[in-house]
């Protein structure tokens, strides 16, 4: 089965990146799937933030290193930003504005630029995205 338009499918990626912010020492980046026991059509290998740590104000590059066991024809990537549990920001982006589409069963690398707000504080906080 290959993947369809946003509109017809869910690709059931979800994975949370958990990393330190802004102005404290370098962060360890943890992935972690939300349902441990799915089998996802794409797996993540990798997630590279840069700079590291992250700077308020200033741009920063998410890059993550994925592989997908079928082509992928569209969809969007949903960010959501969680500070203790709480949700402060969501963000949708469209998948083919930051890969080139169709994406080949296989590796890819799926890199997103942006800058945080300069009134980013220098805490914790809990990064979701899915690719649907």
């Amino acid at each position: 089965m290959e993947f369809q338009s946003l509109s017809r499918f869910y690709l059931l990626l979800s994975l949370t990146i958990l990393f330190l912010a802004p102005f404290h020492a370098q962060a360890k980046i943890k992935v972690t799937y939300c349902d441990k026991k799915a089998d996802y059509p794409v797996k993540v290998s990798g997630v590279e933030i840069s700079p590291d740590p992250v700077e308020s104000g200033k741009p920063a590059t998410f890059k993550i290193s994925a592989t997908s066991s079928k082509a992928i024809y569209g969809g969007e990537v949903v960010i959501g930003v969680s500070y203790v549990g709480v949700p402060v920001h969501t963000e949708r982006i469209d998948l083919c504005h930051e890969v080139s589409c169709p994406v080949a069963n296989g590796n890819f690398l799926i890199s997103h630029t942006q800058t945080l707000p300069s009134i980013t504080p220098p805490v914790r906080f809990i990064i979701s995205n899915k690719l649907s």
